[in-house]
Order: C-alpha cells, then structure tokens, then sequence
C-alpha cells in the first residue's frame, strides 16, 4: 500500500536520459529542476550548451534549480518586485520544470515558456509562473531557466578566434532556449506530452527571444505554434562587431587582459553581473545570418500559427532605468502626437508613454501579424486593469497579462492586493484562449485571424472573452508604421551590405 502511495504521490517519468521522481499537485504531477544541459561552468562558460549525462538511480525532481545568476537596473533595489529571481543563483542553472496533467490519456499538447526580464533577470521558477492551471485544463507546462545578461549575450575576440569556424557567437541564451527545445522533442512524451504539438511562448525579452528563434534555421520545426506577448519586433539585433567590443569594454571594466580567456572564464558571476549592458540576440553569421526584422520582412521566418499582442500600458517599463528620459530624447511631444493621442489631454508625459508603446510594441506587433504567410495569425490587445488598481493604474501595465494567462493573479510579486471573483473570472476567459491555441493552434472561432485589410484586434477588456475590435489604435500605428518602414529599410540596407562583404571576404 504504501509504494502504491508513493506511485500517485511522488511520480516517475521514464525518460531517455533516466528516470524522474516528482510531486503530484492537485491536478498535476510536478518535476522541477531537471537539466537539460550540463552546467555551462568552467571552460563550458560562453560556449554552446553540452548534453547532460545520462543517470542510472531514480532522479530526485521535487526542487527548483537555481536561477542564471542575474540583476536589473541600478535604480531598482529589490528586483524581485519587477520580475527578477531571488537567491538562490548559480551558472549551473540549465533546468526546466514540468507540470504534466496527472489524468493518464492522449498525448497532451505541449506549452514552452520562455520568461521575460530583459534577458537581464527572471527564472522559469517564479510562482506566477506556476503550470498548474494549464496541467489541469490537459496540457504540459514546460518553463525553462537558460543564461541572461553577460552569460547569455556575450561576445569577445578572444572568444570568437577560440571558436570553430561554425560554432555560434554571443547567443549563448538563444543556444539554451534550442537545447530546452531539443530536450522537449526528445523527452516529452515520457511526461504524457506531444513531441509534435509544441506552442513556444513567452512574453518581453522571451517573445523577443522567440521573434530571433522564429528566423533560426536550427530552430525549425522544434516548435510548431508561437504566442509572442509584448515582444515588439522593431528591436534590432546587434551586429558581432559591435557584440564585440561592448565584450572588450565589459573585460576592460572588470580589469581584466582582453586576450586572456582562461581569466574571462574565471571571473565571479557577480562581478559579469554588476556590468551594464543591453542584452539580446547578436547577428553572429552562423545562428543568426541577418537582422531578424530582415528575416521577417523578406519572408524568411517559421511559417507556423502565431498569437502576438500588446498592453495598452506597456510605457510602465519607462519607470525604470531612466527610460522615460531617454525615450523623451527620442520622440517629442508635438501638435501631431496630440492629435493621435487625445487621450492624453496635451499632456508632454503621456505623449511620450503612449508613443512608446506604440512604436516599441504596438506597431510591431501589428507589422510582424501582417506578413504574408500560409499559416494564420492572430493580434491582440490586453486592457484589463484589476478592479482594485485601476485607481493607481490607467492601463494594463507590461507584464500584466501574465497573471491571466497563467491564473496566478495571486502571486504577483509587487504586493497586489487580492483578486476579486470578476478579475479571477476575466482570468479563466484569458487562460482558455491560450489553451485553446495550444490545442487546436487557433484561439477560438469568434476570433478572426489577422488580415491587414481588416486590421482586426482581439481587445482583451472587461469582457470575459474579449472583444473583436477593427482598427483599434489605427491612427497613431499607421503614423508609427511609417517610421519603422525606415528602420526596416535600413536594416535590410546593412544586412545587404554586410552579405556582399562577406562574400567578398570568403571568396
């Protein structure tokens, strides 16, 4: 009687690499902290994500793993508040976590989560993102921690000559997300999971990362739908030269001999920590052969189902980091901002918040929604405030959607108070698009794919379904359509001539 016990209450996955050991919770049987690669320490640090060996004993999976070790912006004392991981961190951090339905039947599709946090901060493991909810309504839950900041975006001479002629550069973060993938088609099923019905989704840097993923030829056909959440889409990469010598000035900073990579490798993690830096995917020629708006806007991208969306507060990210001053540097308030926004009453702040979501997400999203492709997609708008915030709060700040799509509206880190039976309602209708998304790769029949010459939106509102909206925001994002036009243009300028060079180089 009591193995039988053990059987229901602690699990076992038989898996390829060796048996897990989990936790039944409610409706789903938990497996946390399992690798999915070795530790990237040592001489691994900055090199492609190894396998992790074999094992022959049961495997205990009842504990998370560490977070990648990580900080946020130099004016934020406790990050833990704005979504960053708490101690414990370490480098050994290459895990994921498993919530699979505990009911035994067909194989389950299977969700992919990538966290946010600027690919600065954030862990698989922070309880909002609990798959609990998606476990019971039959799907399988997989979040996954992989390398942030200089340990995840880093590039350096030393380490480019160190390399093989092949071998990535300075998408160390990427290379995990793929070795997560590759896990994912590899052991899912032993979990009750469908290797082949695999949503990746994630939201800020993760749909970001998704976005550079989606234009990887090593990434196809390890997903075989995608949910970006506020991922923009205009950000550009960095180019390798310029990866480069942000890794000379971060050795420098850290006093170290820029030729020495053997001491590179050594530095405490907190010292590569403590580097300001911005940190996202790098045009290395090898993983990524162009600029990712290149990719998307030449047609070169995963054609698979899409759901991409915003909040209507995304400018929440101005708060931190000096971003309100630096983005007013960009775009000034002018009569013509006033006029696409009278919402904001003239106001010089508000101009500049709605501008930036506007062109740093809204209009992107749209863009990327509108390229010509076989499968569908699908543009969304989260404007859905909770009912005890929305005196503090005028719009659905970024990141908000999260606690709807996961329903762990109680476990924000930012001390919210508690949901109300409306606002739990409003989440269950959000949750069930995106499961219905993960199982059908459509969200719903009363939501109709995105066609430019309908421009129809799903408003996720106070109504528990959302509405089906055409037009929404039309005005401000044909005025920012026409300035990313530019920048598409000039990215696709330098991607051109950085091909010919490097044609010319190789020949």
């Amino acid at each position: 009687m009591d193995q039988i016990n053990r059987a229901e209450t602690q699990p076992v996955a038989s898996t390829p690499s060796g048996d897990l050991r989990g936790r039944r919770e409610g409706p789903a049987n938990v497996f946390r902290g399992v690798p999915y690669a070795a530790p990237p320490v040592g001489s691994l640090r900055w090199t492609p994500p190894q396998p992790f060996p074999a094992w022959d004993d049961v495997r205990e999976a009842a504990d998370f793993g560490p977070s990648a070790p990580q900080a946020g912006p130099a004016d934020v004392a406790d990050i833990v508040s704005i979504g960053g991981a708490p101690e414990p961190t370490s480098e050994d951090c290459l895990t994921l976590n498993v919530w699979a339905p505990a009911a035994p039947g067909a194989a389950a599709p299977v969700m992919v989560w990538l966290h946010g946090g600027s690919n600065r901060m954030g862990a698989g493991s922070l309880p909002f993102y609990d798959g609990g909810a998606f476990a019971r309504d039959g799907v399988v839950l997989v979040s996954v921690n992989y390398r942030l900041g200089q340990l995840g975006f880093f590039a350096h001479p030393a380490l480019t000559a160190e390399a093989g002629p092949d071998a990535p550069l300075g998408n160390q973060a990427l290379l995990d997300q793929i070795a997560a993938l590759e896990w994912v088609r590899d052991h899912i099923g032993a979990f009750g999971g469908d290797p082949a019905n695999v949503t990746l989704f994630g939201e800020s840097a993760g749909g970001l990362d998704i976005l550079a993923l989606m234009t990887a030829k090593r990434a196809r056909g390890l997903f075989h739908k995608a949910i970006v959440q506020s991922g923009g889409g205009w950000l550009p990469a960095t180019p390798l030269k310029t990866a480069q010598e942000r890794g000379v000035s971060a050795a420098t900073a850290l006093g170290l001999d820029t030729t020495d990579v053997a001491a590179l490798r050594a530095i405490a993690p907190e010292h590569l920590t403590s580097v300001e830096g911005a940190f996202g995917p790098v045009i290395d020629g090898r993983l990524l052969d162009c600029d990712p708006i290149s990719a998307f806007a030449r047609g070169d991208f995963a054609d698979v189902p899409l759901m991409i969306g915003v909040n209507s507060g995304e400018d929440s990210l101005l708060n931190y980091g000096g971003g309100l001053k630096r983005f007013g540097q960009l775009i000034k308030p002018n009569a013509k901002l006033a006029r696409l926004y009278p919402e904001a009453n003239g106001d010089e702040e508000q101009l500049i918040r709605l501008g930036f979501r506007d062109f740093a997400f809204a209009a992107p999203a749209r863009w990327v929604a509108s390229r010509p492709r076989r499968s569908k997609a699908w543009l969304y708008a989260f404007d859905y405030v909770e009912e005890a915030r929305r005196k503090t709060m005028p719009r659905a700040a970024h990141a908000a959607e999260i606690f709807h799509v996961f329903e762990t509206l109680d476990h924000r880190p930012d001390g919210a108070p508690a949901a109300t039976d409306t606002d739990l309602a409003i989440s269950a209708g959000r949750h069930a698009r995106w499961v219905d998304f993960a199982k059908s790769g459509a969200p719903g029949a009363d939501w109709p794919a995105y066609v430019p010459a309908d421009d129809v939106w799903m408003v996720f509102n106070d109504t528990p379904g959302g509405e089906v909206k055409r037009g929404w925001w039309k005005a401000a994002l044909d005025h920012h359509g026409r300035k990313g036009g530019l920048l598409i243009l000039l990215l696709r300028t330098r991607d051109r001539l950085r091909g010919l060079f490097s044609a010319k180089v190789t020949r």
